[in-house]
């Protein structure tokens, strides 16, 4: 434990700089005087560390001092290795540079945790993006990220699905959820969300802009999606199904929805399942249900059931065989 804390202890000072005591002491949940007798057997084994006095020391590391990181883990190396994920990093055009980093660090470890990381990237992959969902173009990911690290505004065209409209931003972040990029922006003051690939056009302003001291992207992000997921509409629909259509149900629904899944104690001729569960966004429950097939019927509530049987009538409708004309009408056009 104490040889994890040293090596942590190392890192922070070499990327860093000069931190005092209590600081290292927060970082590193440990007291004080943990850190100073951390500091003095870093010394004792030849690490050119110090500490200044006074209102502006604090303890650092002799200038031009670097460490290899022969002090990483086994867990460590492996998860860093695991966290590279090569498709986001592409689009993001730094797929280059992220195997360049990658074949470095590798390098540097030592013989047995190099086999290690080796192996594990071997054995496992990771794809962060969904089944069954084609890979959306984002054409202006690159001009957006440059945007976010410059801190430049930019005007953007952005498509609503209605119409397409003009919005000036200053770009605090690139977030990728699902396989799917956003762009967290200043607009009018508050910092909102905006999917990448509805993004149509971007012109730099060439103007700089000052980044709110406070603002934490990963802390927004956990924010506004819990924000989302709350205030999304759901309704409550009951449903008499066949047993083996329940799989079909949860792929339609996906996994969220149906947890909230409730089994009616109801006598069924059939065998069938009366089941009431939650879904989100209700102007979508019809298709939902119509997607789950034959084996699903929606019971309650009454409206959205006269919906779904209208539905079902237009759908038939299309595959109804064409009419043959009458005799009536055929001896009229004889005539």
């Amino acid at each position: 434990m104490r040889a994890s804390r040293l090596v942590s202890l190392l890192l922070l000072l070499q990327s860093r700089g000069g931190q005092t005591a209590a600081e290292l002491a927060r970082e590193l949940e440990v007291s004080v005087r943990t850190i100073h007798r951390d500091v003095d057997a870093l010394s004792a084994s030849g690490v050119p560390i110090y500490a200044d006095r006074g209102p502006h020391g604090g303890i650092r590391l002799v200038d031009g001092y670097r460490t290899r990181l022969t002090g990483m883990t086994a867990d460590e190396a492996e998860a860093l290795f695991l966290s590279g994920l090569p498709g986001p990093a592409a689009e993001l055009g730094l797929g280059t540079v992220v195997a360049a980093a990658r074949l470095k660090v590798l390098a540097a470890l030592p013989t047995e945790l190099r086999a290690r990381a080796s192996r594990l990237v071997e054995r496992f992959h990771l794809d962060a993006a969904a089944w069954y969902r084609a890979d959306e173009p984002v054409p202006l990911l690159g001009p957006l990220s440059e945007a976010v690290w410059e801190n430049e505004r930019i005007q953007i065209g952005y498509d609503r699905g209605d119409k397409t409209v003009d919005r000036v931003l200053e770009p605090l972040g690139v977030v990728l959820k699902a396989g799917v990029w956003y762009v967290v922006a200043g607009a009018d003051g508050q910092p909102r969300t905006y999917r990448a690939s509805r993004v149509t056009r971007v012109t730099p302003l060439h103007e700089r802009f000052e980044r709110p001291a406070d603002f934490d992207l990963a802390a927004f992000w956990t924010e506004s999606s819990a924000a989302y997921e709350r205030d999304t509409p759901r309704i409550s629909v009951t449903l008499r199904i066949a047993p083996h259509g329940l799989s079909r149900l949860r792929g339609v629904i996906t996994d969220k929805p149906f947890d909230t899944l409730e089994r009616l104690d109801r006598p069924d001729p059939d065998g069938w399942l009366h089941v009431r569960v939650t879904l989100d966004w209700p102007n979508e429950v019809v298709s939902q249900i119509l997607a789950v097939g034959p084996d699903c019927e929606l019971l309650e509530p009454a409206e959205l059931r006269d919906l779904i049987a209208a539905q079902a009538r237009r759908v038939a409708g299309h595959y109804d065989p064409p009419t043959a004309p009458s005799a009536e009408t055929v001896s009229v056009q004889a005539v």
